[in-house]
């Protein structure tokens, strides 16, 4: 499978489903630069011509976000949204939507195991 910045709905939707399928099928959107993309829930494509304001964003200034968007089918609830760059390149970008209510989110702060944390001794920090 090859993912361009002009791929459309159908040709993202195995990607964006496998996605989905590995976040326990939480909503998940996908879209390329050139063209809309896809919205699955429950294990099925919704929505083949998909965009939302977050993944706008997000493929404008190509940073990753966390964000609760005020308009368009998921307003009020949290998503997470990456871009997909390809040599600095923003070509597409995927988002989940947490409907946890912000669980799915603090998942990785829940579950860290303070033994398994090791110092890093060049920068003071932990990782």
């Amino acid at each position: 499978m090859q993912i361009t910045s002009s791929s459309k709905g159908k040709e993202i939707a195995p990607m964006a489903l496998a996605i989905h399928k590995l976040l326990n099928k939480l909503p998940t959107t996908m879209r390329t630069k050139n063209a809309k993309g896809v919205r699955i829930e429950d294990g099925k494509v919704i929505d083949f011509d998909y965009t939302g304001p977050v993944l706008e964003k997000v493929l404008n200034n190509g940073k990753s976000m966390r964000e609760i968007p005020e308009s368009g089918a998921y307003s009020g609830i949290p998503v997470v949204v990456v871009p997909i760059k390809e040599h600095d390149k923003v070509i597409g970008v995927i988002g989940i939507v947490d409907i946890t209510k912000g669980i799915f989110s603090d998942l990785k702060e829940i579950t860290r195991r303070p033994e398994l944390i090791k110092p890093n001794t060049q920068k003071g920090e932990f990782y």
